[in-house]
């Protein structure tokens, strides 16, 4: 019993000295994407996109309310079979933006992506040099709420801003 609790004091006091000897860390991941210049180029293009696809499906819209103002006027003065087709062609128009949709959202999400990546991985690469750099054994990130106590760490913002040139 007495050699148990013996291993149980030495492995509580190792691990404390483990925990303890840790240097952590923290910065706010969001903030830092801000304060890169790039990202202003990045939402710039990202924003025209988004426009350009808004007045496409303007377009789309405004075509459709014209055919079905169109069909309601014109309605009782058709046969059944153009009835038939004309609802056809509103039905199919009406598809055609649905799927202009999804894909116009699937495109710009691609394109964020596509541009944001390079920034994320620039940042990404000037923490981790960082954090070797000033010897932190752990980085949490303030900016996605995982971090509820940080009173013991260190904010590395400034760090990694002169690491990136932004001060």
């Amino acid at each position: 019993m007495k050699k148990m609790k013996n291993i149980i004091l030495v492995a509580a006091t190792l691990l404390s000295g483990a925990v303890f000897g840790q240097k952590l860390g923290h910065i706010n991941s969001n903030e830092l994407l801000l304060a890169m210049p790039e990202r202003a180029a990045v939402e710039a293009n990202i924003k025209k996109t988004a426009q350009d696809l808004e007045s496409k499906l303007a377009a789309l819209t405004k075509e459709y309310q014209s055919q079905v103002q169109t069909y309601q006027a014109q309605e009782a003065a058709m046969t059944d079979a153009i009835k038939q087709d004309k609802i056809k062609e509103i039905t199919n128009l009406e598809e055609r933006i649905g799927e202009f949709q999804q894909s116009a959202q699937k495109d710009l999400q691609a394109q964020e992506e596509k541009l944001l990546r390079p920034i994320i991985d620039k940042a990404k690469k000037a923490i981790e040099d960082v954090a070797k750099e000033n010897g932190f054994t752990y980085i949490f990130d303030s900016g996605v709420g995982v971090l509820l106590y940080q009173k013991d760490s260190d904010n590395i913002m400034p760090l990694v801003k002169k690491k990136l040139g932004l001060i």
